[in-house]
Formats: structure tokens, C-alpha cells, sequence
């Protein structure tokens, strides 16, 4: 897309019967500014809504967390961007430039190989499910009639030419991006573990030498990610060097996988001791977090353990307060009971009915009883862990127990893993208050 877009300006395009036509723009611009700050006010369940509209739309987009969680952002920039220009109520359009999120997930996308119609399709599917919500907010804020009608015109045009526009610099950004990832070294670095993970047959003494990196050893997976918002310019690949330090490799083979992501493995004679990669993490950035798969031998090792790690990944995305390192072998139990989130969330909450609460007094239960279960019951244990009294932990456990309506001993298996995806998935599977 070339030119530069046009876009509506409210000030100069309304005519109401009665008033002079910069009166009746002053008046839409006014309504307009009416119904986004309703939307504001509900911009987390939008953004929920168009996530999971884009999703069934191109679930590929949805399989990796790293691409889902930029999804995510870009669909929230792009609506707070609209709605706050709109709230304004000055008839302006928006700035020239685009969220930064709209144009992270389309690098991403051009560096996993991914075909951006994806993308295109996700905008339009995004920009229709807004336009659906805004026409609903309208209509409780004006009565039908003319001037309904001449909002939802005015909306109409200014939404519909800032996608234009934003997808416009999408395109120029993916050819950039495109251009540069399929040059030099990275090309060949990117085609040949592609090439491994997708399964192809690959002799690996020639894979070997076009990576620099021998894949005859034993491999430990790696996936650095950081949430969006995470300020970590150029802290990925040294997080990725310091970690293979600790587990004592020469150092990690890495490949950008987003710009906020990078996959990296670590060729190791012997696997790594976790405590040494659990103090290495506390001395790289602190936005950096870490996902490890299990270690492995051979080319079947390094694909094994890359996709542990992704899955490991996408149990953590999007839920900050996790663990900033986390092992394969810590979690594998629970990623495999929240691959499906809908069945993972209805678990909790029956499992754990007012214990499920998205509040931070059951949090506090939660975590306590979480830890005395993992003690074996032992309270002075517990304590100790939890930094706090014997009896402080009798009573959060007496409460919680009060709660869940039964003794967490009657239940042990489930109690103990609803509580770990409470803990790992935080708001994803917790009842909202």
C-alpha cells in the first residue's frame, strides 16, 4: 500500500437539521468521544474478545506464545489508540505513527515463516468484532434516528481508513523485516533448524558445520521471552550466553524468533545442573524469563527439547508473576493439564470453588496451602518457606480447608494440581470478582 491514507476528519463532514455544520460536527465528534470512552472503560474484556476472535481465525497464531502474546498487544494498541484519538472529541485524526506492537507481531511472523495473509485475515476479523462492539455501545448512547446514523458513518470511515493505514506500514515492515532475515547467515542458520524441527531427513555432520554448533552432543532447549511492556534491548542473547556458562556449555546456538524471543540450545556433554542454571537467572536482566525442556541426545534430543520448552512457554506467557526460570521437568504435569485453558479453568474453580477467587486473600490461601501440601503437611516446614509463623500457617489453612468445603487430604491429586495451575496461570484460570 502506497500514498499517503486519507482520513476522516469529523469537523468538516456533518450536517444535522437545525444546526450549523460546525455545530452538528462538534456534536458527533462529542458522541463519538461518548461511546470510546465507554469502550475504554472495557478495553481488557475487547481485547479478551478479539484475541479469541483472531485466534479461531488462524489458530497457528494462537500455537506459539510468543506470537500470541504480540497478537494480543498489537489487537490492544491498535483499539487504545483509536479510542483515546476518538475521546479527544476534537475531530483529529490519529498520529501518523504506528503502535510499535502492530509492527513487533509482524516481525515475528516474518521470521517464523509464517504466510502474512495470517495477519491480514486477523486484522480484518479484529477490525470487524470492534466495529460490532462500537455500533452496540452507540446505540446506548444515541437513539435511533438520523444522528445514529451519521455516528456510526463517521466511526465507520475513521476506523476503517486507520487499518488501512496500519496495515499499509505492516506491509512495508514485513518486506523490510523479509529482505534482511533471508540474507547471510541468519538465512542458513534459520533454514537448517527449521529444517530439524520440522523432521526433515538432514545428515548432521553437514547440519553440524552450517550452525556451528555439533549436534552429536547432548542438547538442553532454551526459550527467552519477555511479556510485552518488558524493556530488554539486546538482553536476550547475553541471558542466553550466561545460562550456557552455567551449564557449562561452550556457548548457545540462537535464533531470533520474534523481538521480544529468542530460542537458543545449549550443547552440553552432560545434562545441566538446574541449581546452577536457577542462579544464573538472577544474574541477567529481570524482564528476561526462561523456559527449559528436558535434555536430550542427538538431533531427536534438540527437537524434543525445543518443543518441551515452547510448551513450558505457553503455560507462562501472559501471566508476569511466574517463575523467571522454569524447567521442563518442575511443570510437565501441568502443561499437559492446561493445554486445553477452558477445561483447565472449569477444573479450578470446582475443584477449588471460593479458593479460585482472583483476589489476593485467596491468593494468600492458595499459596499456603500449596506449600504445606508440598511439605507433606508439616507446618513448621511451611512456615519456614513461607517466611511467617507456625500458626499463621494453621490458620490460612483452616480457612482455605473452610472454603474448599472438604479436607485438601480427600482430594489430594486434584487440589494440589489445581492449585499449581492457579499458580502457574494466574488470572487465565481464576474466577474474576
Amino acid at each position: 500500500m502506497s500514498g499517503r491514507p486519507h482520513f476522516v476528519s469529523v469537523n468538516v463532514q456533518w450536517h444535522t437539521h437545525g444546526m450549523s455544520s460546525e455545530t452538528a460536527a462538534s456534536a458527533i465528534a462529542g458522541l463519538l468521544g461518548d461511546v470510546a470512552e465507554l469502550m475504554l472503560a472495557d478495553l481488557d474484556q475487547l481485547g479478551d474478545q478479539m484475541d479469541a476472535a483472531v485466534f479461531e481465525l488462524a489458530p497457528a497464531l494462537r500455537a506459539d506464545a510468543a506470537i500470541a502474546m504480540e497478537v494480543s498487544a498489537s489487537n490492544r494498541a491498535n483499539v487504545a489508540r483509536v479510542l483515546t484519538v476518538l475521546a479527544r472529541r476534537d475531530g483529529r485524526p490519529p498520529p501518523r505513527d504506528v503502535p510499535p506492537e502492530a509492527l513487533d507481531v509482524v516481525r515475528t511472523v516474518v521470521r517464523r515463516g509464517i504466510d502474512l495473509d495470517l495477519i491480514f485475515q486477523a486484522y480484518r476479523r479484529g477490525q470487524n468484532l470492534a466495529w460490532q462492539r462500537f455500533m452496540a455501545y452507540a446505540a446506548r448512547v444515541v437513539p435511533p434516528g438520523p444522528q445514529l446514523v451519521q455516528l456510526l458513518e463517521a466511526s465507520s470511515q475513521f476506523v476503517f481508513d486507520y487499518v488501512d493505514h496500519v496495515m499499509g506500514r505492516v506491509i512495508a515492515e514485513a518486506q523490510r523485516e523479509r529482505e534482511e532475515v533471508l540474507g547471510g547467515a541468519l538465512a542458513r542458520r534459520t533454514e537448517t533448524i527449521r529444517l530439524i524441527l520440522d523432521g526433515a531427513p538432514i545428515d548432521r555432520r553437514r547440519a553440524s558445520e552450517r550452525l556451528g554448533y555439533q549436534l552429536a552432543r547432548r542438547h538442553t532447549a532454551l526459550v527467552l521471552w519477555a511479556e510485552p511492556g518488558g524493556d530488554i534491548q539486546g538482553a536476550l542473547e547475553p541471558a542466553a550466553t550466561m545460562l550456557a556458562r552455567a551449564a557449562g556449555a561452550h556457548r548457545p546456538l540462537t535464533l531470533p524468533a520474534g523481538t521480544s524471543t529468542l530460542w537458543a540450545w545449549l550443547g552440553t556433554g552432560s545434562d545441566p545442573p538446574p541449581d546452577a542454571l536457577r542462579a544464573a537467572i538472577t544474574q541477567v536482566h529481570p524482564h528476561v524469563r526462561v523456559a527449559a525442556g528436558p535434555t536430550g541426545a542427538g538431533i531427536t534430543g534438540f527437537r524434543r527439547s525445543h518443543a518441551a520448552a515452547l510448551a513450558i512457554q505457553r503455560l507462562l506467557a501472559g501471566h508476569p508473576g511466574g517463575e523467571r526460570l522454569a524447567l521442563y521437568q518442575d511443570l510437565e504435569v501441568t502443561a499437559l493439564a492446561a493445554q486445553d485453558r477452558d477445561r483447565a479453568a472449569e477444573f479450578v474453580a470446582t475443584t477449588l470453588g471460593p479458593l479460585a477467587a482472583g483476589t489476593p486473600s485467596a491468593a494468600r490461601l492458595r499459596e499456603t496451602l500449596r506449600v504445606y501440601l508440598d511439605e507433606a503437611e508439616n507446618a513448621p516446614r511451611a512456615a519456614t518457606r513461607l517466611h511467617t509463623h507456625r500458626n499463621t500457617v494453621l490458620q490460612r489453612v483452616a480457612r482455605a480447608t473452610e472454603l474448599l468445603g472438604y479436607r485438601p487430604g480427600d482430594r489430594r491429586l486434584a487440589v494440589e494440581l489445581a492449585l499449581e495451575l492457579a499458580r502457574q496461570l494466574g488470572p487465565r484460570v481464576l474466577t474474576r470478582t
